[in-house]
């Protein structure tokens, strides 16, 4: 089973000029914990929510000027300033992605590897579509099990 034949080809996408208000609904609305940057119709990056949530983290260099207690509830606070950014200042520019022509399993494998739940799928840099754990997991499920 090849990545081509599971994968969603009509991605949801986002520009790196993209509002993360708007990233952020895309994301709730849909259900999807990331989606591809696309620019002039090429792969330029990737933004998941956790680097939308990371903002509002304590970095390591608050920890090493003594911060002691961390006011969470603060740090909730400051979502709406995170939202005034645009995709470009938190996207991920070192995309990893598989090919239509990799076997499903070894898609998989990479999700897993790096602690991912979907991926682009792209030739080059040209997006062809989005793969996602579940999907190879419901195809496996469909051409194992169902014809029982």
């Amino acid at each position: 089973m090849l990545v081509k034949d599971i994968m969603i080809t009509r991605a949801r996408t986002v520009s790196p000029e993209t509002p993360l208000l708007e990233v952020s609904s895309i994301m709730c609305l849909y259900r999807l914990s990331g989606l591809p940057v696309v620019e002039a119709g090429r792969l330029v990056g990737f933004v998941a929510e956790k680097d939308v949530l990371s903002r509002l983290f304590p970095t390591l260099a608050d920890f090493r000027d003594g911060m002691v207690g961390v006011d969470y509830a603060a740090m909730e606070a400051q979502y709406r300033d995170v939202m005034h950014l645009k995709t470009a200042d938190i996207m991920s520019t070192r995309v990893i992605g598989v090919s239509p022509e990799m076997h499903a399993l070894q898609a998989a494998s990479t999700m897993v590897r790096h602690n991912f739940r979907r991926i682009p799928v792209v030739t080059g840099d040209t997006l062809e579509g989005m793969v996602s754990l579940g999907d190879v997991h419901k195809a496996l499920f469909h051409a194992n099990l169902s014809q029982r």
